[in-house]
């Protein structure tokens, strides 16, 4: 029988931060993992940190930094710079890193699986689908089918309860749930205060304008 223990991709943001809390709040026992592959700053894994610590859930970060050169044409992995504009925009597509959730998913399979954890979750959403391949639908699926061949007695079902919901409903879950959103950490370029600019400002912003909310953060 399936348990009721699962290894969360906790990247700090807002997305993965209230994926925790959902499951905390639908009594599931939960294990964060955050991974570095070399991104532009390590600014949302600070804050990964310190919403483990406030919820008191057990915390692994996997360093695989040595990646990085293998992960060319990324603003947030090579030397390309952060776009700005609407999450949506074309423009947006450089943000993507090559693969970056097949390989993550695998980490934390290999993490759920270590620590008799029956579930894999990570935070996906409707509105990624336009920009980033590997979280739509299909990815899922079959992310899902792979994950239960990869280990004796079924492996790891992969969890992913935002894929059909936007970051507006999003930040609504997590305002009910008591999200600590001050702690969390969304922009693309690692600067002390969020720029605005970039489209995961953008779409940060709008999130909680649409939910007549006050985002906690700073920005310039």
């Amino acid at each position: 029988m399936p348990n009721k223990k699962a290894v969360v991709l906790l990247s700090g943001g807002i997305d993965s931060t209230t994926l925790l809390y959902y499951l905390r709040s639908l009594n599931w026992e939960v294990r964060a993992l955050s991974v570095f592959y070399g991104q532009r700053h390590s600014r949302e894994l600070d804050s990964a940190f310190r919403i483990c610590r406030q919820l008191g859930v057990e915390h692994d970060t996997c360093n695989l930094d040595a990646l990085k050169p293998l992960l060319k044409g990324s603003s947030q992995t090579d030397n390309v710079a952060v776009p700005e504009g609407h999450y949506a925009d074309p423009v947006m597509r450089v943000t993507v890193v090559p693969n970056r959730n097949m390989i993550m998913l695998a980490v934390a399979a290999a993490t759920a699986i270590s620590n008799g954890a029956s579930h894999v979750a990570y935070a996906a959403h409707a509105g990624d689908h336009a920009v980033y391949p590997d979280c739509r639908p299909e990815f899922i699926r079959a992310m899902d089918g792979a994950l239960k061949l990869c280990h004796y007695d079924g492996g790891v079902s992969l969890m992913n309860p935002f894929a059909t919901i936007t970051k507006a409903e999003i930040v609504r879950h997590g305002l009910q749930l008591k999200v600590p959103y001050e702690l969390t950490y969304s922009c693309y370029t690692g600067k002390e205060k969020h720029c605005g600019r970039c489209g995961t400002c953008q779409e940060r912003r709008e999130a909680f304008d649409l939910n007549g909310a006050i985002d906690p953060v700073e920005y310039e």
